[in-house]
């Protein structure tokens, strides 16, 4: 599976980004997608996910971030509002072949690029 995520970049406070992981080689509609997000000396932390008729959230994002995907366009899309400052990262994408949603980043095995979301205050 390859993964190639966009959409990030510096916003303030308060706004919104949109981000894109497109995904090639595979049968999409199958794939639990997820992202995932890392700050600066932390770890990779688990944001959303969705399968073909669930999504997850962290508790941080409830009711900011919105996962969706396009089965069509093999894409998957994180609509983030209300961004916070502690939201800035780097955030990836990534892929497994499951029903269930994990939300362990040891259990998705295609990762995409990651795109900076930089949110100042």
């Amino acid at each position: 599976v390859q993964l190639q995520a966009s959409g990030g970049g510096l916003v303030q406070a308060g706004g919104s980004l949109r981000l894109s992981c497109a995904a090639s080689g595979v049968t999409f509609s199958s794939y639990v997608m997820g992202w995932f997000r890392q700050a600066p000396g932390k770890e990779r932390d688990f944001v959303a996910a969705i399968s073909w008729d669930a999504t997850y959230y962290t508790d941080s994002v409830k009711g900011r971030f919105t996962i969706s995907r396009d089965n069509a366009k093999n894409t998957v899309y994180l609509q983030m509002n209300s961004l916070k400052p502690e939201d800035t990262a780097a955030y990836y994408c990534a892929a497994v072949r499951r029903v269930t949603i994990p939300t362990n980043l040891r259990e998705y095995d295609s990762w995409g690029q990651g795109t900076l979301v930089t949110v100042s205050s």
